[in-house]
């Protein structure tokens, strides 16, 4: 009897422990999904780039910044694209000048937004509230290029990928460029947390697999067959999903989640952004 009190008590301290964890787990979800570095870390002085800052507020009043980049005019009267770059999880929009710079190069106009809580912008952030925060964004950018909205190309990075995709979806794009993305948060939780029921416990969704079937445009994916965030193969499952005939997916060799090889991103860009400019 004394064995058994004693397995019975080890059993209930673990269930204890496991029932504890999952409530801190739900309780901080959104700090274990969202990094953000409030202004003013990072280099807000010198970004090596002719930035124009972007003020502007999401639905729900929440006042909002970008930087937006516009296009080299010696390469063109007209941008090749106008581009709306979704960034990921972590950091703030400082730290993606190389993504604007990549996207001048290939002769597009670029902004790049915080979502909020991050960097200048107010708030705090949520699934609800940077996917407010990109359709704020897109609309700034429109009046500031003078596109229509379904004419911007979307760029998400990473977490940015889930909110450039529901994008798309929803109202539709010229064109959508993936990096590093995903089929769902969950899914990719699952991987992290095999020992928690993360599908039936997350109220971010960010559910890019269910969407992306309607949104029928070209598409560019980009992934590191190293990733060690993302999984590869998550990326090759939404790439799966996608309607679009000419659809194009990159496999970027060697490079983890925060490595990405610039010649091999450069030329996919390139190629991408000419083809969006023959149709």
């Amino acid at each position: 009897m004394t064995l058994r009190r004693r397995l019975w008590r080890a059993v209930r301290i673990v269930a204890l422990a496991y029932a504890i964890i999952l409530v801190l787990l739900m309780t901080f979800e959104e700090r274990l999904i969202f990094f953000p570095s409030k202004y003013p870390e990072g280099d807000w002085e010198n970004p090596g780039l002719p930035v124009e800052d972007a003020e502007f507020s999401a639905a729900d009043g929440t006042k909002l910044h970008g930087w937006f980049l516009p296009h080299d005019k010696r390469a063109g009267e007209k941008p090749a694209a106008v581009v709306l770059v979704a960034h990921g999880n972590a950091g703030n929009l400082t730290h993606r000048t190389h993504l604007l710079r990549s996207l001048r190069d290939v002769g597009a106009a670029a902004m790049v937004f915080d979502y909020r809580g991050y960097g200048k912008s107010e708030g705090t952030p949520s699934e609800e509230g940077v996917l407010a925060d990109a359709r704020a964004a897109r609309a700034w950018l429109a009046e500031r290029t003078g596109v229509g909205e379904r004419d911007i190309v979307l760029f998400g990075e990473s977490l940015g990928s889930g909110v450039a995709v529901d994008l798309a979806a929803s109202d539709g794009a010229r064109g959508l460029i993936l990096l590093s993305a995903f089929t769902s948060l969950p899914d990719v939780a699952a991987k992290v947390y095999p020992w928690i029921p993360v599908r039936l416990l997350m109220r971010t969704r960010l559910d890019s697999l269910s969407k992306i079937g309607r949104y029928a445009s070209p598409v560019l994916q980009l992934h590191g067959d190293r990733d060690e965030i993302i999984p590869y193969e998550l990326g090759e499952q939404l790439f799966a999903a996608a309607r679009d005939p000419n659809k194009q997916f990159v496999t970027l060799r060697g490079a983890t989640h925060n490595t990405i090889p610039p010649r091999a991103f450069d030329l996919a860009l390139a190629e991408f952004v000419e083809r969006l400019r023959a149709n």
